[in-house]
């Protein structure tokens, strides 16, 4: 079994930055997906990006990129999200999830297996 626990949310005006990250634990595979995904009220989860780790290699959304960036810390066993250049459409709350696949160009919500339990981030115009 996988646990995932985000932390960094927060508000922030338009135009700022924030970072969130998720401590990794438990029996996961030696490489693996990372995701970050987010969902409004109202509104579908949305994957925002995906990491292989290991490998480091990334895959975003086009609503987030040149805005956001997805990294891992090996040694913490953490993935990070770095946001910049945050949007009011950026609220929402935020959610990391583990994939235990080789392929990890996704961003399909079903297709990972284990999920955290969220973090808010809130932009003001």
């Amino acid at each position: 079994q996988v646990r995932l626990v985000e932390s960094g949310g927060g508000s922030v005006q338009a135009g700022g930055s924030l970072r969130l990250s998720c401590a990794v634990s438990g029996n996961t595979y030696s490489s693996y997906c990372m995701g970050w995904f987010r969902q409004a009220p109202g509104k579908e989860r949305e994957g925002v990006a995906t990491i292989r780790t290991g490998i480091g290699s990334t895959y975003y959304a086009d609503s987030v990129k040149g805005r956001f960036t997805i990294s891992q810390d090996n040694a913490k066993n953490t993935v990070s999200l770095q946001m910049n250049s945050l949007r009011p459409e950026d609220t929402a709350m935020y959610y990391c999830a583990y994939r235990g696949a080789y392929y990890c160009d996704i961003l399909t919500p079903l297709s990972y297996d284990s999920w955290g339990q969220g973090t808010q981030v809130t932009v003001s115009s």
